[in-house]
């Protein structure tokens, strides 16, 4: 890519330091209020690839004390969305268009959120972005399969 991807260079300056990722966490929430709700850690950032956690805690479970499916819904789009924008030339923007969901089982653990690409494609005038997420449990087993369609198209100038 030629341009340089701001969140990208924010993310890969601030995590050189101790408490960096912490910090890009917060900031990310901050932009993005809603994510506050299940306080997520991006654990990492590249371009075709973002990992985020969220930890079993009572204001994220359901009434049977597993993590509720809409808290796994927003760390699922959480990942993909910061996996679109660090993927993404500084030319474009992109928005959620849909979000495909599959509960495979119950969410008892701590849980981390994968958004990878097997490859970033060239972006046009308006493409849909297809983003598969798989989120894990403390045991790395998949406890939710989510694919999110990102809407990609150029900045208005």
């Amino acid at each position: 890519m030629a341009e340089e991807n701001s969140t990208l260079a924010t993310w890969q300056s601030l995590t050189r330091y101790p408490g960096g990722r912490w910090l890009f966490s917060k900031v990310v929430a901050w932009n993005a209020p809603y994510f506050k709700t299940i306080r997520p850690r991006v654990i990492s950032l590249e371009s075709g690839r973002c990992e985020v956690g969220i930890r079993k805690r009572r204001r994220v479970q359901n009434h049977i004390g597993t993590v509720h499916a809409i808290a796994i819904c927003n760390a699922a789009e959480l990942a993909a969305g910061l996996m679109t924008e660090a993927s993404i030339p500084p030319s474009h923007r992109w928005i959620p268009k849909g979000m495909r969901v599959e509960y495979l089982k119950k969410a008892g653990t701590h849980l981390r959120a994968v958004a990878e690409l097997s490859s970033v494609p060239e972006f046009g005038e308006g493409d849909e972005l297809s983003v598969p997420v798989s989120v894990r449990d403390s045991a790395d087993e998949e406890v939710v399969r989510a694919t999110i369609t990102m809407w990609v198209t150029p900045r208005k100038t």
